[in-house]
């Protein structure tokens, strides 16, 4: 619980505060802590300005990771989009830039995350819906069709077949006359979330973290400006997470991938660079102060991991680069104009907070695919924070605040013993696999779901300060319902006038390498290029890794 209507009893005493007085409402964090009226020096007992926050730009980068931040460039900004086939995807991404939108980001819909074709009976009502199908090399290549690779950054939301998607975009860029290492951007590829809080898994973890691990490997000595990462908060707070689950969460499923990498024989300096977060701001229990502090915290917490617990040399190990997400979970059915006052808040506290790249829900989140008009609004919300409020003129403006200060601590200290208890049980991993985590969040997201329904948890416009007028109807994206005729129909011709036998050959080789424990990446590409489908790729894979079984955990 974070607020309550309930009275203090009078002449109870507050630390720094005075007395409470009666009709004061109570505060707390969203980890139980008390809040009191006001803050002042002995909040910060100890405090070391040099050693807690440091200059921007320097260890522990707690005031952000750049000297100059917003000053020297702004945030990418990057709504999501996928918009059911590749044409209608590449139209969008035109109208987005063109609106002023400065790197990509795209969505794909449900059979593609889960390594299924178009055709496949299992994902017959999920084609192209939430985001772009795509089963060959030939729907990547439409896409981006005009759109110069070498000179954007674009990120993937995929997971599960983030490694094909990966071969796909380079295999694209190639086609373009864009050499490897001239490619930006970032594939989630963070599989760990997946089985706590979406289930797009397909393999069991353990091969599936092998995956992740190829695909770094391979990032490492091929695309070094490219993120092969990027670990995800946004699900897991959607999913029951609170502020400073937000962050510890995350960190355990990184240092679970980057030890995996480490086994192979490299170094914390030359992984470390390349993992990347995706940090959540909003949502139903949304505070501007915790998601600032939450972050801020963050950034020290893990540059202070890095270089005592793992013993990094290199600065750009120690910087925590993270994009951030405005969930849509805080977006609502129920008067959805109030979503853009919403959405503006939530991108203040990421801005405020430090985001190198942001992406925005839109005033329509609650119903289907943003319209070009909820894309474009989301994306103007974004520049008007940007040129019109003042929040870039100086890095990390709330530095020095005694309650934003006193948050930051009280946020790393949390974070630090979640990680401690998670780690003491046996870790992450074992914690999603034996469901207990799952429950966990399920637990709190479902008392939270309670306080919201008993209106202790206000949200204007649904539980309180409703309307009784009759809204306008908004204008709903709708997904052609022939799409998935049609994208079969491209499916068979694309099969119909591929060389068979190479696909046969390929997969057969991409076979042996997962079972061999080889880096996939080398087999993947010509199975890519024969275009071998999604879908038989996963089948491939299949045989040799299994599929996971989700174990019981409510």
């Amino acid at each position: 619980m974070r607020t309550s209507e309930v009275g203090i009893k009078k002449g109870k005493a507050s630390a720094e505060g005075g007395e409470k007085r009666q009709g004061v409402r109570e505060a707390y964090t969203s980890f139980g802590k008390e809040v009191k009226v006001f803050y002042g020096p002995g909040d910060l007992p100890g405090f070391d300005p040099q050693r807690d926050l440091g200059d921007p730009g320097t260890y522990p980068f707690a005031r952000g990771i750049y000297p100059t931040m917003y000053r020297n460039q702004l945030w990418t900004m990057r709504p999501y989009a996928g918009m059911a086939t590749g044409e209608e995807t590449n139209k969008r991404f035109k109208f987005l830039l063109k609106s002023g939108q400065t790197g990509l980001s795209l969505a794909f819909d449900l059979p593609t995350q889960l390594g299924m074709d178009s055709d496949d009976p299992q994902g017959k009502y999920d084609v192209g819906k939430l985001g772009v199908a795509v089963d060959t090399l030939d729907d990547m290549e439409r896409i981006f069709e005009g759109i110069p690779l070498d000179r954007m950054s674009t990120s993937f939301t995929i997971n599960s077949t983030a490694a094909v998607i990966l071969a796909m975009y380079v295999l694209v860029a190639k086609k373009q006359g864009a050499a490897p290492d001239q490619l930006r951007g970032t594939v989630q590829n963070d599989i760990l979330k997946e089985y706590v809080a979406r289930g797009t898994w397909i393999f069991p973890p353990k091969p599936a973290m092998r995956l992740i691990a190829d695909t770094i490997e391979y990032c490492i000595n091929n695309i070094t400006r490219f993120n092969p990462i990027s670990v995800s908060a946004t699900h897991l707070c959607e999913y029951g997470a609170k502020a400073e689950q937000s962050v510890s969460l995350p960190f355990l499923n990184a240092l679970a991938y980057i030890d995996g990498v480490l086994k192979r024989g490299y170094s914390i300096d030359q992984v470390a660079p390349l993992v990347v977060f995706h940090m959540a701001v909003g949502g139903r229990n949304f505070h501007l102060f915790e998601d600032v502090a939450k972050l801020r915290a963050g950034r020290r917490l893990w540059a202070r991991i890095m270089k005592e617990r793992y013993g990094a040399q290199n600065p750009e190990s120690m910087r925590l680069k993270f994009s951030t997400g405005a969930l849509g979970g805080g977006m609502t059915a129920a008067e959805p104009l109030n979503n853009i006052a919403r959405a503006a808040y939530f991108g203040l506290a990421a801005v405020l907070a430090g985001t190198r790249s942001l992406n925005m829900a839109c005033f329509d989140e609650a119903y289907a695919i943003p319209t070009d008009l909820a894309i474009r609004t989301s994306l103007r919300v974004q520049q008007i924070l940007a040129y019109e409020t003042g929040v870039t003129d100086t890095v990390d403006p709330l530095a020095g605040s005694y309650y934003v200060e006193s948050l930051t601590n009280q946020m790393e200290e949390q974070m630090r013993k979640t990680m401690g208890e998670i780690e003491n049980r046996g870790g992450i991993v074992k914690a999603i696999e034996e469901g207990t985590l799952q429950r966990d969040l399920a637990k709190q997201s479902y008392e939270l779901q309670e306080r919201i329904s008993r209106g202790e948890k206000v949200l204007v416009g649904v539980n309180r300060f409703t309307s009784q007028e009759e809204e306008k109807p908004l204008e709903i994206y709708r997904a052609d319902a022939k799409i998935r005729e049609a994208q079969i129909a491209r499916l068979q011709a694309v099969k119909a006038r591929r060389d068979s036998k190479k696909v046969q050959e390929t997969l057969s080789r991409l076979g042996r390498a997962a079972q061999n424990d080889e880096n996939i990446f080398p087999a993947l590409f010509p199975a890519v290029e024969a275009r071998a489908t999604i879908g038989e790729i996963t089948a491939t894979l299949k045989q040799v890794f299994g599929e996971y079984q989700e174990p019981r955990t409510v």
